[in-house]
């Protein structure tokens, strides 16, 4: 459990993907660019369930002031959130579309 205080200390925006590659040497990882009112880069294990032409311009949900971590030697800075369903990772995505950030 955690209180509010410790909820409000998290940033949550919504990303706009522009441009998503696949990391080398991995089934599942990609690499992604995503414009949260910046651009950020993100690493993700969703490539076994989406493909980089869908990806591109899709609005996620992204937890932005985790603190960066080097995955396969890529900087991500931030989580994009999704559902762990039976045939892998759903991305969480707003219903309508609206401004990043």
């Amino acid at each position: 459990m955690i209180s509010i205080n410790d909820f409000k200390k998290v940033e949550i925006k919504v990303g706009k993907i522009l441009k998503a590659e696949r990391i080398e040497g991995t089934t599942k990882l990609l690499k992604l660019e995503v414009d949260v009112g910046e651009h950020r880069q993100l690493v993700a294990g969703i490539a076994e369930v989406y493909k980089i032409n869908e990806l591109i311009g899709k609005q996620i949900i992204v937890l932005t002031n985790l603190q960066p971590a080097t995955i396969r030697g890529i900087k991500s800075e931030g989580m994009l959130l999704a559902a762990d369903a039976r045939n892998g990772p759903v991305l969480l995505i707003p219903e309508k579309e609206v401004d990043v950030g």
